[in-house]
């Protein structure tokens, strides 16, 4: 699904830089595996592609997961303190409530946007690989080499650029001309990348002396598109009603492998992953139990209705996860819930240490409790002589108060306070 979103942050600078530079990694494998092994397929290129930058994430995943932990285990704890402050807005009660739920983090030895981070680091690797997926001829010249004969001839002929439009603006290309300018070669490159046979066939009929070029195109491109039989730059959807127009039961079977891996992938990745205790309280439950069966299901229906090629990138990913996954359980497992908190509490240590804050004072951060803050929030620091002389100073700076003033009713609090604790004291005694 962040594929679809993607499309519309693709320009976006960080994301845009981002796409470049995964471009040139996808460049580069198409250049190795050809150069090397003599290899020209595109399939094979997403597969090699989408396992390295999810094997390049592995880090970021475990640090996510290891905070996802944690947080499973301070959930009790954070909701007593939740809900004991519930309700209350004073900025007292929300001061000791905000002291509570730092001394809770600061016992783990983590912090609040501990597991945001990794996350947010991922996001820009995430949605910059639909782009590069999406449209390969952009980011490999090998792809893009193999277009440029026809594109030639597209642009000798008078009024190509209409013709183009006509043709880019509708299914399944649906590359909208107000965007962009059908006058450059890139942009049909790009239109003529997403051509499927029959496009093939309109394109020709508009214009009949491309008949031969197109023909070497296509049969060339399906060389290079062409992974365990299916067009990777072909909807499943089209090659599954074409088979079943023509009863070809291998050509259903094959269009529907791609879209039913991708969603069985997506479940199997979703399942390993760390399931929250079932408590209607948390939300974080709640969520995972709804994407464990929404997810799968929306990758089945884009694995039908987008490009082939993004589909075989969804279920190869999701393959990899479930991999990672189990390694990372397998890692995760080997360490108790203590030895992760030591850990946690060393690296907060080593953090605070270089700020200035002292190691024992980060081990006292730890080891306290939720009601020891508390406690401390309700004392003064002020010792009782210290005490006294500020009452005596006050005392004499209030003799000359006017009888009725905002002061004079202020001691008259004072002294009902005062007259309660001396009875308070004289009764323990």
């Amino acid at each position: 699904m962040y594929g679809i979103l993607a499309a519309g942050y693709a320009d976006w600078p960080v994301i845009h830089q981002v796409a470049w530079l995964l471009g040139k990694l996808m460049n580069g494998i198409y250049n190795v595996m050809d150069g090397l092994f003599g290899i020209q397929n595109i399939g094979v290129c997403i597969i090699i592609f989408t396992i390295i930058i999810y094997t390049l994430m592995i880090p970021l995943i475990i640090k996510q997961q290891k905070w996802s932990r944690m947080s499973a285990v301070m959930q009790p704890e954070i909701q007593k303190v939740t809900k004991k402050y519930a309700g209350k807005k004073d900025q007292t009660s929300m001061l000791r409530q905000q002291d509570e739920m730092n001394a809770i983090y600061d016992k783990y030895g983590i912090t609040p946007t501990g597991g945001c981070l990794p996350l947010l680091v991922q996001m820009p690797i995430l949605f910059a690989l639909y782009p590069v997926v999406q449209n390969i001829p952009n980011y490999v010249e090998g792809v893009k080499n193999v277009y440029m004969p026809v594109v030639e001839k597209i642009m000798a002929t008078n009024g190509f650029q209409k013709i183009m439009e006509a043709i880019g603006s509708e299914s399944p290309v649906l590359i909208s001309p107000s965007k962009y300018d059908y006058s450059q070669a890139d942009t049909l490159v790009n239109v003529l990348y997403k051509f499927q046979d029959s496009t093939w066939q309109t394109l020709v009929e508009k214009i009949p002396s491309l008949e031969e070029i197109v023909r070497t195109t296509t049969e060339t491109m399906g060389h290079l598109n062409s992974f365990l039989g299916i067009n990777i730059g072909e909807t499943p959807m089209t090659m599954l009603m074409t088979s079943i127009s023509n009863f070809a039961i291998g050509g259903i079977i094959l269009s529907v492998i791609i879209p039913i891996t991708a969603g069985l992938t997506q479940f199997i990745s979703v399942k390993l992953q760390p399931q929250p205790a079932s408590d209607p309280d948390n939300p974080m439950a709640n969520s995972m139990k709804s994407m464990t069966y929404t997810m799968p299901l929306m990758s089945v229906f884009f694995g039908f209705t987008l490009p082939a090629g993004l589909g075989l990138y969804w279920a190869v990913s999701a393959m990899v996860r479930c991999v990672q996954q189990i390694a990372i359980n397998k890692y995760l497992s080997t360490k108790s819930t203590e030895d992760l908190i030591k850990e946690n509490q060393e690296k907060a240590a080593k953090k605070k240490k270089k700020r200035g804050t002292s190691s024992e004072e980060i081990r006292q951060l730890a080891t306290k409790s939720t009601k020891s803050v508390e406690k401390k929030s309700r004392q003064s620091d002020m010792s009782e002589e210290e005490r006294q002389k500020k009452l005596e100073k006050a005392a004499s700076l209030n003799k000359n108060v006017k009888p009725g003033s905002l002061t004079d009713i202020a001691n008259m609090v004072s002294r009902y306070n005062n007259s309660n604790h001396s009875k308070e004291e004289e009764k323990k005694k």
